[in-house]
């Protein structure tokens, strides 16, 4: 949905009900994020003069979240630290210039690659371009934060990986959820418990025109655009010894990436069930539901807003006073990759957890086309 497009009390409401969910500053960079798509200039910004040595990340990809998020985030939390930032339409990038005080914009990835001052790139560029991007940074000597999802096909998983364990460089990925206070408060809960776990997600998203980028054949549809945000949740519950073999079971319409449910049964015989649901609009953006069980522990959680947790007799209940998804630990991690704060802890991702993320999602898109389950036997890397 446009909601620059709708009418004046729609436009009130939505702002109010954001500003009790993120926060005044939040809501109006979140709101600046929408005109800034569709902001055109007759004449493009003039380049400032480059300085060598201001700013040391680089930024592919110039959208809503890479606006609203990642250069807020690091702004805000860092200072003016991002120097180019690269978008296939420039309005977008000199947009985000102008928002930032960046040195540079471009539409030539390269430029940004090559940057020999840049030694870290946030990539939040159309799915199909994320692992070419990537991989291009990583053979320049750069770290990556990599938004999801990180690969479209089978062969770019195979090259990014090789990538990785031949460059100098580091890699996050933009998998936020499990960074944020309540994301990380169910791992810590239901690790204290043994045995295998049930594990439940309803996810409500957004209905998106036929004609969307999304649907392009190209860029992986909304199993891997959407969708792999919770395959990936679900994966980090399960230790990784006791994961495979790891069977997928689909179950869908007409569509294989629209009302859809997938059924997880891993090594351990924990189970998980993902619904994706996409047939209207909602008001809040996307709305999810979890539920677990594991031991004597019992969670439910709504939204990212409130989790509950029981243990037995004693019930715990964790409400932060604004909605979060972890977007800005997790950028925050892929900064302090290179950038670490004293005492820092290097959270970078392994190669093996970027395999197996991503064969996830890659084996869940395929049993949901082929409407057939598939079992994965093992990790393989």
């Amino acid at each position: 949905m446009d909601y620059t497009t709708q009418n004046i009390l729609f436009k009130i409401r939505k702002s109010l009900r954001y500003v009790r969910l993120y926060g005044l500053r939040r809501t109006l960079v979140k709101i600046e994020g929408q005109y800034h798509m569709k902001r055109r200039y007759d004449v493009l910004p003039k380049q400032p003069a480059k300085q060598e040595r201001c700013g040391h990340v680089g930024l592919l990809g110039c959208g809503k979240f890479a606006f609203s998020n990642i250069a807020y985030y690091l702004t805000r939390t860092y200072g003016r630290v991002i120097r180019g930032a690269m978008d296939i339409d420039e309005h977008r990038a000199a947009s985000l210039l102008k928002k930032y005080d960046l040195q540079y914009f471009t539409k030539n990835a390269e430029e940004v690659c090559k940057d020999p001052e840049i030694d870290l790139v946030y990539i939040a560029s159309n799915h199909a371009t994320h692992a070419e991007y990537a991989i291009a940074a990583l053979e320049a000597g750069k770290s990556v934060h990599i938004e999801k999802p990180h690969v479209v096909r089978e062969d770019q998983l195979e090259r990014l990986c090789n990538a990785i364990a031949k460059s100098k460089g580091k890699v996050n990925l933009g998998f936020n959820r499990p960074h944020s206070r309540i994301g990380l408060a169910i791992k810590s809960y239901l690790d204290s418990q043994q045995g295998p776990a049930m594990f439940n997600w309803f996810i409500a998203g957004h209905e998106i025109a036929p004609e969307h980028w999304y649907f392009k054949a190209e860029e992986g549809g909304r199993v891997l655009g959407n969708l792999c945000h919770w395959t990936d949740f679900v994966l980090q519950l399960v230790a990784p010894e006791r994961r495979y073999p790891l069977r997928i079971t689909p179950t869908r319409g007409a569509k294989s990436d629209c009302d859809i449910a997938v059924t997880y049964t891993f090594g351990d015989e924990s189970i998980a069930a993902i619904t994706f649901s996409a047939k209207g609009h909602t008001f809040e953006g996307v709305r999810e539901r979890f539920a677990a069980h594991r031991g004597n522990v019992l969670i439910s959680m709504d939204d990212f807003k409130e989790l509950v947790v029981e243990v037995v007799d004693k019930k715990t209940r964790i409400a932060p006073f604004f909605r979060d998804h972890g977007h800005e630990l997790n950028i925050r991690r892929s900064y302090e990759m290179v950038r670490p704060t004293p005492g820092g802890v290097d959270r970078s991702c392994c190669i093996g957890y970027v395999w197996e993320t991503g064969n996830l999602f890659l084996k869940t898109r395929k049993a949901l086309e082929a409407n057939t389950p598939i079992t994965i036997e093992k990790a393989l890397i």
